[in-house]
């Protein structure tokens, strides 16, 4: 996508509540909603390799949660690693281009 699809005027950015919404149900969209397809393939990784790590160091006695806690750790960092870039973006391009885009 590029921020000048549409004759030159640049192209909002998606809301930030619909990145939140969208990573917390797709993890690592939310990143290439963002335009971060590379912290997007980060997070997917340390989410899987820390959900794997702490279901082979944990015991059969926990939960599932506990099991998977540290992918569960790195999907809530990255919902609101997403929210978070999402509003950034959302508030330069409304600052730079007015508040109507």
């Amino acid at each position: 996508m590029s921020a000048h699809d549409n004759g030159g005027a640049p192209k909002a950015p998606f809301h930030p509540y619909l990145v939140m919404l969208v990573a917390a149900v797709l993890p690592g969209v939310g990143q290439l909603l963002n335009e971060q397809p590379r912290r997007a393939l980060t997070m997917l990784f340390f989410m899987i390799l820390l959900g794997l790590v702490t279901m082979n160091l944990s015991g059969p006695e926990q939960s599932f949660v506990g099991r998977f806690a540290g992918g569960f750790f790195v999907y809530a960092v990255s919902v609101m690693d997403a929210y978070r870039w999402a509003r950034v973006r959302w508030e330069s391009f409304h600052a730079a281009n007015g508040p109507r885009g």
